[in-house]
């Protein structure tokens, strides 16, 4: 993974940016134990991530992961993965659907990703809780010393009605899916973020009031990809033209 990154990353012209988690509630019960991913006793699967996602970290930064083999080479002690990509290390982002797995992600100096959907609730609406998250993160990285800036991005669904075909498909959902809702996940209440359906200037409308999209730098937008590239290649320009502009 560390070296395709990294190929990626070159090839790319230095444009990747990758995100990274421990990924999400699965219908699977310990569905990575059947792919051989078992944590250690004591552990859990978020500890296994972490600690896989450091050694991703270290190779991806040059660091030695593999002890050369004598027989095949000259070098000593341990190789680092091939190619590099000097600055892909400042350009990885971790999925939190906490807060305090966001104070975490700070403290390790990765880039914010937070979605549509966190695993905790306490009553605030949906981007509220999300706006708490992303200023629990920027303070535990100003704590941390980090130099650079950081970088936090929030998902948005982006639904905009703009012909028959997306009424027809979206419309009726307008009203049922304008709220938020609160379920139990993963073993704990989670609050799942509202769509956003309509006209572009409604959506417009809306969006300018959700405080954690104001508070981010990115917006990272789900579209309903099973429904092709050329339908969702019309919803992403109606909104880079008709949404993204008006919002800034």
């Amino acid at each position: 993974m560390a070296e395709d990154a990294a190929a990626a990353d070159l090839i790319s012209g230095g444009r990747l940016q990758l995100g990274i988690s421990r990924g999400s509630p699965e219908t699977a019960l310990r569905g990575s134990e059947s792919f051989g991913y078992v944590p250690e006793e004591g552990a859990t699967d978020a500890d296994m991530a972490r600690d896989h996602a450091a050694v991703f970290r270290a190779a991806i930064a040059g660091a030695g992961v593999a002890q050369a083999n004598p027989q095949m080479t000259a070098a000593n002690g341990l190789l680092a993965i091939q190619p590099q990509s000097p600055g892909l290390s400042d350009r990885i982002w971790w999925g939190a659907g906490t807060r305090a797995t966001a104070v975490w992600t700070a403290e390790q100096g990765m880039n914010l990703m937070s979605s549509t959907l966190l695993t905790e609730d306490t009553g605030v609406p949906f981007d509220e809780l999300q706006a708490e998250q992303i200023t629990m993160f920027r303070d535990a990285w100003a704590k941390a010393g980090w130099e650079r800036e950081p970088r936090v991005s929030v998902s948005r669904s982006i639904l905009p009605l703009i012909d028959d075909e997306t009424r027809r498909y979206f419309g009726l959902r307008a009203q049922a899916d304008a709220h938020d809702q609160v379920g139990h996940l993963d073993g704990g209440l989670a609050r799942f973020g509202r769509s956003f359906i309509g006209s572009p200037d409604q959506i417009v409308a809306e969006l300018s009031k959700d405080a954690a999209v104001r508070d981010a730098d990115t917006v990272l937008v789900t579209v309903p990809n099973q429904l092709g590239v050329d339908f969702n290649a019309r919803i992403l320009e109606s909104i880079a033209k008709d949404i993204a502009p008006a919002l800034g």
